[in-house]
């Protein structure tokens, strides 16, 4: 007789065991403090290592419309939720992004927008800073520069990439926007270089932003699909010393439209918007459930790497 000792299946599989067999760690909403939109995959550039795989010609994750998002402001605002995050994608390929800015400041929302600061994003300039005056201090744009030197930003993005977002970034601090920077960590260096140069940067250019400040530059952890990573049981969050409330699933969730869905639909995590296993339903209401760490980003991201998409939000640990 064989004696099986552990489960038959293998890592990230099973929705409620590890592959240990142990009970695997679940996150509660706490409450909904941030509601996501991600506003379509399409991106004016292809970039290395983009988590959601977003370029010219990803369209997987279609358009939203502005009458879609307006229903999940309605929902948002039953649900005592304060910000509104725009992500993609790039956010400015959607030809009626600004309307859904213009419509989440004009509901009282503060508004969070991921942007790349280039050309999408330039083109709406005017718009823009018409919308800032209306509402200021509400709306604040996060612009992705992967490093403070070009040549290694543009090794992940492209050649040609670094200065327009750098002028991107500059022109929205002139023109009195709140700004906030997102960087990576794969460089090998610790995080007080990456602050130390960043700042040197910012002040090169008069750029107000406090690199100190995790919220004003946010340093990501690194996404890989082929790093060997623990699965998070029940345990862990003793044995780690957090909490489950440190995760950003325990305060957001993010709605999406896949391409040939007549509805757009309510998933877990900005992180993973294409696994069904992280698929809450068609609403608000409906995706108030706990969420399984059942994702290798659950674990190198969100509590190894103690990030959050939007650490004004939430705490990270």
């Amino acid at each position: 007789m064989t004696i099986i000792n552990h489960p038959p299946f293998g890592k990230f599989e099973h929705p409620t065991l590890t592959a240990n067999g142990e009970v695997r760690a679940k996150v509660p909403l706490r409450r909904l403090e941030t509601v996501w939109i991600n506003t379509g995959t399409l991106c004016n550039i292809t970039c290395d290592n983009c988590y959601i795989q977003s370029g010219p010609h990803n369209d997987r994750l279609v358009h939203l419309t502005r009458a879609e998002v307006r229903t999940f402001l309605e929902q948002a605002a039953e649900c005592g939720t304060q910000e509104i995050g725009l992500t993609g994608g790039e956010p400015f390929m959607n030809p009626e992004c600004l309307g859904m800015i213009e419509d989440a400041l004009e509901a009282g929302f503060r508004v969070l927008v991921l942007t790349n600061a280039m050309r999408p994003m330039q083109r709406f300039g005017a718009a823009l800073t018409a919308l800032n005056r209306r509402y200021p201090g509400r709306l604040t744009l996060r612009v992705s520069l992967d490093h403070y030197q070009a040549e290694e930003h543009e090794r992940f993005r492209g050649q040609r990439t670094w200065q327009p977002a750098l002028d991107g970034l500059i022109w929205l601090v002139r023109e009195g926007f709140t700004v906030a920077v997102a960087a990576r960590m794969v460089w090998g260096l610790s995080e007080s270089v990456m602050r130390i140069c960043f700042r040197e940067l910012f002040a090169i250019h008069d750029i107000a932003i406090d690199a100190q400040d995790p919220a004003q530059l946010v340093l990501f952890p690194e996404m890989t699909n082929d790093r060997e990573v623990p699965e998070i049981t029940e345990k862990c969050w003793d044995l780690l010393g957090k909490s489950p409330d440190s995760v950003m699933c325990a305060s957001s969730r993010m709605v999406v439209k896949r391409k040939g869905a007549q509805y757009p639909v309510v998933v877990a995590c900005t992180l993973i918007p294409y696994d069904p296993a992280f698929e809450l339903g068609d609403s608000l209401a409906t995706a108030s459930q706990p969420v399984a760490l059942k994702h290798h980003h659950c674990t190198n991201f969100c509590v190894l790497g103690g990030a959050c998409c939007n650490p004004h939000g939430s705490k990270t640990p």
